[in-house]
């Protein structure tokens, strides 16, 4: 194995020389829980832990190594690592924190792939769909759909499923497996080495089955399936980069049972271009696209040209992005003021010090 195999490219070696970090080692952050890492390289893995230079001086989330990261870091003992440097990072697979206004989890980073994963036996819903769409394309991460446990429904069925996906999503891949012989040939000539994927999906949608048939081993645990549910118990409680036997390199993550959307660039706008082309056509720059004369919207609805649940959850989403930076703001707002008061208190102090 080579760093090349985790992902290395020349772009973070030009950063690694120009910034001086020829002395430190380098690898991937593969596993995180509480700020302690797992650090791996092409010879071994180091449970590391941040300088206090770089864990004091740490402005928020994004100061903070994550699963996929690349870092620079020194050997203090046998298997143990003190990390020093986090390398910039080509993409940030993020959502909204669960019970957190205004605030992002970082799901991954330097992702290239977001495997969009839906059963399609109990779990396919387009609506959500959309949602893990927004995720990716505000992340500049390339989705891709994966629909699982095909065997378990008829073939009508499923060509029921797709046609519903290319009636509402256009140009994502969509890439079909299932638990028979071969039915991972598909996904697995897709991967290629060098490039990471990240499994995204609900609990139970069968991502552990998927990753245990992509690697060859049971690198996840996976119980029995429900009888009343259909759903497969898994056991993955955490996100943990996995080299495959191809070179590939996957991050597993846990099911995500709320999708909420951190959204303040360009993810809606993507996954939802269609709309926003025929909002430009309106008559009135400011169109609700509710009951507006001359607008192009709803005509395009009325035409067939807009799905009608799409649109739906468009504004849906739209409210919720609204939300969230909003949230967002005003979250920054508190921070600064907060910043500012510890800085008078500590110049007061200084002040009555002296």
């Amino acid at each position: 194995m080579t760093l090349k195999d985790l992902g290395y490219n020349d772009s973070l070696e030009s950063f690694r020389i120009e910034n001086g970090l020829d002395a430190f080692e380098v690898g991937r952050v593969i596993l995180e829980h509480k700020e302690r890492y797992v650090v791996k390289t092409p010879k071994a893995e180091f449970d590391a832990e941040l300088i206090g230079n770089l864990r004091f001086t740490a402005e928020s989330r994004y100061d903070f190594p994550a699963v996929g990261d690349w870092v620079a870091f020194t050997e203090y003992d046998e298997g143990k690592g003190l990390i020093h440097k986090v390398f910039p990072r080509y993409s940030i697979l993020e959502r909204q924190a669960v019970g957190k206004s205004g605030q992002v989890q970082i799901i991954a980073t330097n992702i290239d792939y977001g495997l969009i994963v839906q059963a399609v036996d109990r779990d396919f819903n387009l609506n959500r769909l959309e949602r893990y769409l927004i995720i990716c394309n505000a992340s500049k991460v390339v989705p891709v759909i994966v629909l699982s446990k095909t065997d378990l429904i008829s073939n009508d069925d499923l060509e029921t499923i797709l046609i519903q996906i290319n009636n509402r999503i256009k140009d994502v891949k969509t890439i079909t497996v299932s638990n028979l012989p071969n039915g991972y040939d598909a996904l697995e000539t897709f991967i290629d080495k060098g490039n990471t994927y990240c499994l995204l999906g609900s609990s139970g949608v069968g991502k552990s089955t998927l990753l245990n048939g992509l690697s060859g081993n049971e690198l996840m645990k996976t119980a029995e399936i429900s009888t009343s549910v259909n759903k497969g118990k898994h056991t993955t409680s955490h996100r943990e980069l996995i080299v495959l036997n191809n070179g590939g390199v996957l991050i597993d993550n846990p099911g995500m049972r709320e999708v909420g959307i951190a959204d303040t660039t360009s993810g809606l706008e993507v996954t939802f271009d269609t709309i926003l082309e025929f909002a430009e056509q309106c008559k009135f720059k400011d169109c609700t696209h509710e009951h507006e004369n001359g607008c192009a919207v709803q005509e395009a609805i009325e035409n067939g040209d807009i799905n009608t649940e799409a649109f739906a959850n468009f504004r849906k989403m739209e409210r919720e992005k609204e939300h969230f930076e909003s949230d967002a703001l005003e979250r920054k707002k508190k921070d600064k003021d907060l910043g500012k008061l510890i800085k008078n208190v500590q110049k007061q102090r200084r002040n009555t010090k002296y």
